[in-house]
């Protein structure tokens, strides 16, 4: 990529011009190009389709082979038709640790004989819509983030709009008043991925204007800004996420139609006990879970719920984290989750994480620097 750049320094090129002449798909030559310009050895512009150019750092970076992490832009030679037949077993495997764009690390997981990031880019350059179900904090968000740098989310609930997708009038600093493009337009003119997260909550009539640009026609009429019509370039995808039993949450036949590929995603609890989480409340967790499966409990501690537990740990030790676990689960499965808990630590009684009894003043803790009788100087 870089090389070609380098070559080519008075030319801005689009993701097209380089899967071209390249002979990669779209999604890595996107991903790539992203990259260099994460590292500052590519500029991009352009206001609609992203185009890239060579900077100063470009001829270098040509000439130094640089491992980015796994899976963020894997090159793939063949074309999606040749793929096909290509068996998973011959796929060279990629399971190492991914660095999000805000910098969390993700721990892929297998999927279909792939890592789950390798699989959804697949199903990327194929354009095959996703959909990710399973409880809130399994890591759906993390996945699509860890799989696509280029991503977009809308966070849906019910009081989205169409708006919130296509975009609406702002004003300006002037007192004026200018349409503000949503990240639906964004992906589809940047050719980007774009995350519909929490899609079930959002209101049917809303999502409704974004199958067009999911279908055959993959374009969406902006009624709101002159009735524009704006086409999805090479690369746009869209992915949505379901969470089963919130409430609110439907996932209507119209929905679930759009998405050939419905994945589903629960916690890993392998990956909590190699993070370090205490072994007791992963098997509480575990327990709870096989509870949640066979309808007797209706939640049970998911990834994000044991990393909570493991940060509360470290900042006020292990009963205060216990009693806070017990606390947050839903009121009427606490007691389940309780017992649970107590049978794991051997303690004898738990309770949900509590204020106690007002401290005498002589125990409150004074500001670095101010001694008691200095402070009550202060104060006549």
């Amino acid at each position: 990529m870089a090389r070609l750049l380098a070559d080519r320094p008075a030319d801005r090129l689009t993701i097209g011009d380089m899967a071209r002449q390249l002979g990669h798909s779209h999604g890595a030559v996107r991903n790539a190009a992203l990259t260099l310009v994460r590292r500052g050895e590519a500029d991009q512009g352009g206001t609609g389709q992203p185009t890239f150019r060579a900077n100063a750092k470009t001829a270098a970076a040509a000439r130094t082979a640089v491992i980015s992490p796994p899976g963020t832009h894997s090159p793939r030679a063949q074309a999606a038709t040749a793929r096909t037949t290509i068996t998973a077993a011959a796929t060279p495997r990629q399971t190492g640790p991914i660095r999000r764009a805000g910098g969390q690390l993700y721990h892929p997981r297998e999927l279909a004989d792939l890592p789950d990031v390798e699989a959804l880019n697949r199903l990327r350059d194929a354009d095959v819509p996703v959909l990710l179900y399973g409880p809130p904090g399994t890591g759906k968000t993390s996945l699509v983030e860890a799989a696509f740098p280029d991503l977009l989310t809308v966070a849906g609930d019910g009081d989205t709009t169409v708006g919130d997708l296509v975009g609406e009038y702002t004003q300006d600093d002037g007192g004026g008043y200018v349409f503000q493009y949503g990240p639906l337009v964004t992906a589809m003119a940047e050719g980007r991925a774009l995350l519909i997260d929490d899609a079930t909550l959002i209101s049917p009539k809303v999502l409704a204007a974004l199958y067009p640009a999911m279908d055959g026609r993959r374009q969406i009429q902006v009624k709101a800004h002159k009735g524009e019509t704006i086409k999805a370039e090479p690369g746009f995808y869209v992915v949505a996420g379901h969470n089963p039993g919130v409430h609110g949450a439907v996932l209507t036949e119209a929905l679930s139609s759009r998405f050939s590929v419905q994945i589903q995603i629960g916690t890993d609890y392998d990956l909590a006990l190699a993070l370090k989480i205490d072994a007791r409340v992963v098997r509480v967790a575990r327990h709870l879970a096989r509870q949640v499966e066979l309808g007797e409990l209706g939640w049970a501690p998911q990834l994000r719920e044991l990393l909570a537990y493991r940060k509360t740990e470290a900042v006020l030790g292990t009963n205060a984290a216990l009693a806070n676990l017990v606390g947050i689960a839903p009121l009427e499965d606490r007691d389940a989750v309780a017992a649970a808990v107590i049978k794991a630590a051997g303690i004898k009684k738990i309770a949900p994480l509590t204020l106690g009894k007002q401290l005498p003043a002589s125990a409150l803790r004074q500001p670095p620097g101010i001694t008691g009788s200095a402070h009550r100087g202060r104060s006549r």
